[in-house]
C-alpha cells in the first residue's frame, strides 16, 4: 500500500477518536474566546476533525506530485471523505448544532453517489472525484468545523456564518449530486 492510501486510511481511522472525544461526557471544562464559551472537547473534537479533513489535501497532494494515484486511492478517498464527514454531521443533530432535515439530505447524496460508483465499478469504470465534488467536500469541512466550533469567531460580530456555511454546503451537495449523475446516467441504461 502506498502512502497516499495510508494517509487516507489513516482518515479513517481518525473517526473514532472524533466520535469518543465529542460524545463520551469528559468533564474538561469550557474555554471562552472572544466573549464566547466553547466546550474543551469541542475544541479538541474540532481539531481531531480539521487534521482529519486536511489529510484529504494531503492525500491527493502526494498521489498527484509522485504519480501515485491508484484505483484503490480513488476509491477510498471519497469514502473516507464521506465517513468522516457524515459521523461529524450525525453528532452535530445529536447535540443540537444542525438540522436533522439538512443532514439527512447531504447523506442521502454521499449514499447515492456512493451506489453509482459502485455501479461504475461494476462496469470496470473507477472515476475520481471531480472538481465540484471536491468544492461540495470542502465547503461541508468548513460548515462543520464552523459548528464544531459554535461559530467562536463570528460571534461577537454576530454573523451566523457556521448557519450560512451549512446552507452553502447543502447546496453545492445537491448540485454536485445532480452533476455526478446527469454526467453519468449511461450507467444506468447499460446496467443489467
Amino acid at each position: 500500500m502506498n502512502l497516499p492510501n495510508k494517509i487516507t486510511i489513516s482518515r479513517i481511522f481518525l473517526i473514532p477518536l472524533f466520535l469518543i472525544v465529542m460524545l463520551v461526557p469528559f468533564s474538561w471544562g469550557e474555554l471562552s474566546l472572544l466573549g464566547a464559551t466553547l466546550p474543551v472537547t469541542h475544541l479538541v473534537g474540532a481539531l481531531i476533525f480539521i487534521v482529519a479533513s486536511a489529510t484529504d489535501w494531503v492525500d491527493g497532494h502526494f498521489a498527484r506530485k509522485y504519480n501515485l494515484v491508484t484505483n484503490l486511492g480513488k476509491f477510498l478517498d471519497p469514502l473516507a471523505d464521506k465517513l468522516l464527514v457524515s459521523a461529524a454531521l450525525i453528532v452535530l443533530v445529536e447535540l443540537g448544532y444542525a438540522p436533522s432535515w439538512i443532514v439527512i439530505i447531504i447523506i442521502s447524496r454521499e449514499f447515492a453517489v456512493t451506489g453509482l460508483r459502485l455501479i461504475l465499478a461494476g462496469g470496470g469504470e473507477v472515476v475520481a472525484a471531480n472538481q465540484l465534488g471536491k468544492i461540495k467536500t470542502w465547503t461541508q469541512i468548513v460548515a462543520i468545523s464552523a459548528l464544531l466550533l459554535h461559530n467562536i469567531i463570528f460571534e461577537m460580530i454576530s454573523i451566523p456564518f457556521d448557519d450560512i456555511a451549512l446552507w452553502i454546503a447543502l447546496v453545492f451537495t445537491i448540485w454536485s449530486g445532480w452533476d455526478y449523475f446527469a454526467k453519468n446516467k449511461g450507467a444506468f441504461i447499460n446496467s443489467k
